[in-house]
């Protein structure tokens, strides 16, 4: 597996993979501040700007001859997994919110420096005829399909079930597990023997707080379903797994994702005392989606931070 890493606490500028160097200190150059934006949010307008890997990540040529459809791959963990797809020889897919559109020409333009294709395909996954366009242009635009990063998501923080109203509920349910079910039904006659499924979870799965009770549950359903469709599907050949991530720093959580005033401290409820960096779960991704994970099915792996999980 590739890591991004630091020098030092004080000069965290010079990340490189494979760096030894104390987990706790990486990254403490990127403070979380109080920000709120408004929508799905940016990373364009990020104040501090997470790390995707784009000058770290170093492929291997893991995934060659690979094509990869990507949900939420304009920013945050799926541009991370985007960026290292690209540069492990994959032709990759990203679909995102229109409003998303300068981060998905950024990291179109960082898939294509790869040497890689690149395809955006802009639109809302809570609608069931998009979840069916969305692949059809994928196989149309990439020549096929042989991995699903199943990763966008919704989130907003309520400080309790009386604050979420019908209509958060409806669009967070639809937007990260109806949508994974119509993504997916609608790749299976693509996928050939061989084929990867990874499915973005949560720590909220397995450790739900209290202001997140819609974004978790549909978490825990993520779980379930990848268990379920991993039995399902091992049969013919096809892997399906998951990464459940902790507290990682993207735009979601400026966006309504967590109260702002707790965005300095959230990552401190980990072991190692801080955010994840989406250039942190890439290696993750690339992994499940590779032979290397062969033997790997029904899998859900954990990255975030020393968190306790089942």
């Amino acid at each position: 597996m590739t890591d991004t890493a630091s020098t030092s606490a004080s000069a965290t500028s010079d990340r490189s993979q494979f760096t030894f160097t104390d987990p706790t200190k990486l990254y403490a150059d990127i403070d979380t501040p109080e920000q709120y934006q408004e929508g799905a949010g940016l990373d364009r307008d990020l104040v501090q700007k997470a790390d995707l890997g784009e000058q770290s990540y170093r492929g291997s040529g893991r995934l060659t001859g690979r094509k990869a459809l990507i949900t939420g791959g304009d920013s945050g963990i799926g541009a991370a997994t985007a960026i290292a797809f690209a540069r492990e020889g994959a032709d990759v897919a990203i679909s995102y919110l229109p409003e998303e559109q300068p981060d998905a020409e950024r990291i179109a333009g960082l898939i294509r420096d790869a040497g890689r294709v690149a395809v955006t395909i802009p639109g809302d996954i809570k609608d069931l005829e998009f979840c069916r366009e969305l692949v059809e242009r994928t196989v149309a635009q990439l020549g096929g399909l042989d991995i699903l990063i199943n990763n966008a998501g919704k989130q907003q923080n309520r400080p309790a079930l009386e604050g979420i109203s019908d209509e958060q509920l409806d669009e967070t349910f639809r937007t990260n597990i109806y949508s994974m079910f119509r993504i997916t039904k609608a790749a299976l006659k693509y996928l050939p023997a061989g084929s990867t499924i990874v499915n973005t979870t949560s720590i909220q799965g397995y450790d739900p707080s209290p202001n997140l009770l819609d974004y978790a549950s549909t978490k825990g359903a993520i779980n379930n379903f990848t268990k379920g469709l991993a039995a399902s599907l091992a049969p013919k050949g096809i892997r399906v797994n998951a990464v459940a991530p902790g507290p990682i720093w993207t735009p979601l959580q400026t966006a309504g994702g967590q109260p702002p005033e707790e965005l300095p401290t959230v990552g401190e409820g980990t072991g190692l005392g801080r955010w994840g960096q989406p250039a942190e779960l890439a290696p993750a991704f690339v992994f499940l989606a590779s032979p290397e994970s062969s033997y790997v099915v029904g899998e859900t792996l954990n990255v975030n931070g020393g968190m306790t999980t089942p």
